[in-house]
């Protein structure tokens, strides 16, 4: 089974990603990116985000 993430993680990642074209595949740099953005008020909540950014960056990378 996948992991299953809430409508708020991507809805912010997928913003961030509209607004920011920094992010990469790689998670401890989308991680610094996403704390200096965003307002992400949790160390847990930032790591979700960033977690999802290098999901769906990884998968831009393999359709392109």
């Amino acid at each position: 089974m996948g992991n299953i993430r809430t409508t708020f993680v991507k809805r912010i990642s997928k913003e961030l990603i509209e607004n920011h074209s920094d992010f990469t595949t790689d998670f401890e740099t989308n991680k610094k990116l996403v704390s200096e953005y965003s307002t992400v008020s949790t160390k847990h909540l930032r790591n979700k985000i960033a977690g999802y950014i290098t999901r769906l960056m990884k998968l831009q990378e393999v359709q392109a």
